[in-house]
């Protein structure tokens, strides 16, 4: 057998497992439902009220048929276009996001209108649960009486303010750049943050004009005082719920439930809500769970969940998400190395791909994976494992190409065969140099599977990104450390694998 046909073979083997894993890796986040009683998702944005209102829509589902809640899955576009595609089943919305973001460019002009749109994509719209949560300018009312600030046109007249807006509210048809253009503002050191440490940095006074939810319950915390929108530039933004048209005839009597929620809320109990949540600590179910059973009479059970029950969860996610994208890489990225170091010329082109791979920022990396695997693991798995590629390709190459010629010319001068090199010498010789990028590979993977909870991934990223919007040191504190433990530890266990693996003098041999 050529020495072509052998590295070929090895390639075309390790493509193959990786396909089962990153498959399996996309089921991780499905649920085990009989297929005669589909599970009900229901989605949410990544603020607060979403989270509430979510959890509200949950549980009165839960009361007709199973229902799982997916957390804070991110921005406008990424929740809708999950909620087309089926990844979602219903999620909480609003009239002004609908009319002036989602359906910007068939700019409908009524609720008709707008129903009209939303059925050609298979979804509805409930009636408006009771309240407005509308977007304005705030800032410290000290600040706004000092300078004489009541009104959002009175902006002109101080270009010098600090503004830090929402990262959303930056880019939204509904946003900054109309807001700007609408009312001729000339504020131009403006930078998006997260939005609620907007708020945080206003009460440092880094800030001094940010974007505001009126249902926010730090407007009355922090003492902000909201500007008067006196050119109408916002629309009402009526809250609502957005669900799949097919939920009438899959579970009609968990859709007749959520739909209890219309008119039943009011602004003040929605301000009441986020506070309990955002200010005093109470987790969103049990929040949504005090309301269901105080204003709608529906009794649904809710339990805090514990810390540590919570750390066994993340850390099963975190470890599902990084052994399968760690195992999928080393099958593929071994046998490119080993391609590589017999082919100098194809080395260049396998080296420069996945170079490439590596410099891709990895939000846009979940980003681009999420239509092909849908919201959850998948993606996920999928960024892990392209991540991982470099370390282990260009570590297999360099190890294998390192090797003293003589060595590698005794080797043929005894008559084997290039599989019973590779297996009996170059391996063997090439392992310290291969573990070392599976090393790297695996502990970049811990740190980055983080960033797969901005897409309902789960793992160490759920609190953090959870105590981020809450404003929670505690809870960001019990994703990252447990991360960075796991990253300690998963150096530690590769060191120790090496020291039992790789024979001493091969090992001594290396670091001289």
């Amino acid at each position: 057998m050529s020495e072509k046909t052998t590295v070929g073979k090895q390639a075309v083997m390790g493509l193959r497992l990786v396909l089962l894993l990153v498959i399996s890796g996309c089921l991780l986040g499905a649920g085990n439902s009989p297929a005669d009683q589909p599970t009900l998702v229901v989605g949410s944005k990544n603020f607060t009220e979403g989270v509430v209102l979510g959890e509200l829509a949950r549980a009165l589902a839960s009361t007709q048929s199973t229902a799982e809640h997916r957390q804070a899955l991110g921005g406008t576009r990424l929740v809708f276009n999950a909620l087309v595609s089926g990844e979602i089943d219903v999620y909480a919305e609003y009239t002004g996001t609908l009319t002036h973001e989602i359906l910007a460019q068939q700019k409908p002009e009524s609720r008709e209108e707008i129903r009209d749109m939303l059925a050609e994509s298979g979804l509805r719209m409930s009636e408006s649960l009771g309240f407005r949560d509308n977007f304005a300018l705030g800032m410290p009312k000290a600040l706004a009486k000092r300078l004489g600030i009541r009104r959002v046109s009175d902006l002109r007249a101080h270009p010098e303010l600090v503004v830090r807006f929402g990262t959303e509210f930056m880019e939204r048809g509904d946003g900054w750049p109309g807001l700007r253009q609408h009312y001729g503002l000339p504020q131009q050191d403006v930078l998006g943050v997260e939005h609620d440490l907007a708020y945080r940095g206003m009460a440092a006074g880094d800030v001094e004009l940010t974007d505001l939810y009126t249902t926010d319950a730090e407007i009355a915390y922090y003492d902000l005082f909201t500007l008067e929108d006196d050119l109408g530039y916002f629309p009402p933004y009526e809250a609502l719920l957005l669900y799949r048209a097919e939920l009438a005839q899959t579970h009609p009597a968990a859709l007749r439930a959520m739909l209890g929620l219309e008119g039943a809320i009011d602004e003040a109990q929605m301000i009441a809500m986020n506070a309990r949540v955002k200010l005093d600590g109470v987790q969103e179910n049990v929040v949504a769970a005090d309301f269901l059973r105080a204003e709608l009479a529906v009794d649904v059970d809710a339990k805090a969940t514990r810390r540590i029950d919570r750390f066994f969860r993340n850390t099963g996610q975190h470890l599902a998400l990084v052994i399968s994208s760690l195992t999928a890489a080393v099958l593929v990225a071994v046998p490119l190395g080993i391609a590589a170091a017999r082919r100098p010329r194809l080395a260049q082109v396998i080296l420069g791909v996945v170079g490439v791979a590596q410099t891709i920022p990895a939000l846009a990396l979940l980003v681009f994976m999420i239509p092909l695997f849908g919201i959850g693991a998948g993606p996920a798995v999928v960024a892990l494992f392209f991540y991982s590629l470099l370390p282990i390709v260009r570590n297999t190459h360099t190890g294998l190409t390192g090797i003293p010629l003589p060595l590698r010319e005794s080797a043929e001068a005894l008559g084997l065969s290039s599989g019973a090199r590779l297996r009996l010498i170059e391996a063997p010789l090439a392992a310290p140099s291969i573990l070392a990028g599976i090393k790297t590979a695996a502990v970049i993977n811990v740190g980055a599977a983080t960033l797969g909870a901005l897409i309902g991934a789960g793992g160490y990223g759920q609190p953090i990104l959870t105590g981020i919007r809450l404003d929670d040191t505690s809870l960001i504190l019990e994703g990252a450390v447990p991360a960075a433990v796991l990253a300690i530890g998963v150096q530690w266990l590769f060191e120790w694998a090496e020291r039992a693996v790789i024979p001493a003098g091969i090992r001594t041999q290396k670091r001289a």
